[in-house]
């Protein structure tokens, strides 16, 4: 029996706000104040605040074909998580502003802001206002997340030096075959109506596309392990264009290794399966938000008996530039080839 659908327009802004926000209870001391009022009131007495923000955009950040409402909600929410963790810091708050279209009803944005809900309980993050309006062009999605960090624990991207060590967490290029994945299965389906994808041995893949994680635990290894990253950044965009932000911005070259890029076996099958270089797909693909970040050389030790985490290369003069060595010992220059999605628009 297919569930009662509630037009928004029954509900009004505010009835929406009521129903999306209701039972929210601040986990934060910083939260004076929350959902309810013309703004939110936050006190951070003794850090500094953090702040970034998201805009998601239906049919350039995520496609409803196969992505659902929940695994976006959580997704939006957690890659906000993720940036405050790339400066060392914490989440606390968030906002979150909608344009929704007429195609949507309240069913479908509870769907969504479960979905957020569950990634603020599960990290202990404040959900504290936001808003909402009408879309022409589908459903748009922004959200703010503010943060905090000791002033001497917050982490940038030009802090690298020459010698540093380069390290990332997790695996890379595995949220990029989850991606061509779900595009294959979407064109396989099309005109079918029992169409059943075939992800049999590729879950991880799937999971890494549709609802990743943001890496606190790597930050609190580091944390107990009395580790400051000298430059940090999540990999959002590909490890190759993230690492050449941490090097133009510290004025430094650097060298990585293919054969120490941490690729998951799901995502080597998968590439062999749709005659990708495996590689490329790790350097540029994206969407992974694993950290990427650089420790001095003595820490060498220390980093290499922490789980998650593996050093690819070392931070260089800039004069000798930024490049991959092969695995057979060549030296191929990194370039940043990751999505850009300003390229993505269409011309009037």
């Amino acid at each position: 029996m297919e569930e009662k659908q509630t037009e928004i327009s029954q509900l009004g802004e505010f009835g929406l706000i009521d129903r999306l926000t209701d039972g929210l209870v601040p986990r934060n001391e910083s939260t004076l104040r929350g959902v309810g009022d013309d703004g939110a009131v936050l006190r951070y007495p003794s850090s500094d605040v953090l702040v970034t923000t998201d805009l998601l955009l239906e049919g350039v950040h995520f496609d409803l074909t196969y992505v659902p409402l929940k695994h976006l909600g959580y997704k939006a929410a957690v890659v906000n998580f993720s940036d405050i963790y790339a400066m060392n810091g914490t989440p606390r708050q968030i906002t979150v502003s909608l344009g929704i279209s007429k195609r949507f009803t309240v069913e479908h944005i509870e769907a969504l802001y479960s979905g957020i809900r569950l990634a603020c309980e599960i990290y202990g993050v404040d959900l504290v206002g936001g808003d909402t309006t009408s879309s022409r062009q589908g459903l748009v999605i922004s959200i703010t997340c503010i943060g905090d960090a000791l002033s001497d624990e917050i982490v940038y991207r030009d802090g690298a030096k020459d010698t540093d060590l380069i390290c990332v967490s997790g695996d890379l290029g595995s949220a990029y075959m989850g991606l061509q994945l779900l595009e294959r299965e979407k064109v396989a389906s099309s005109g079918q109506r029992d169409f059943v994808p075939q992800f049999q041995g590729k879950e991880y893949l799937v999971e890494r596309q549709l609802k990743p994680e943001a890496r606190r635990d790597i930050i609190e290894e580091l944390h107990k392990a009395d580790i400051k990253p000298t430059s940090m950044m999540d990999i959002s965009d590909g490890l190759s264009s993230e690492l050449l932000h941490i090097c133009k911005q510290s004025h430094t070259g650097c060298r990585i290794y293919e054969d120490r890029i941490p690729i998951d076996y799901q995502t080597a099958v998968m590439a062999e399966e749709l005659g990708m270089n495996l590689v490329t797909a790790a350097l540029n693909g994206g969407e992974d938000y694993e950290l990427l970040f650089t420790v001095p050389l003595h820490y060498h030790e220390k980093i290499e008996s922490l789980p998650g985490i593996k050093v690819i290369g070392h931070i260089t003069k800039p004069e000798l530039g930024c490049a991959m060595i092969t695995r057979d010992g060549n030296e191929i220059t990194l370039k940043a080839q990751g999505w850009n999605p300003l390229l993505e628009t269409d011309s009037e």
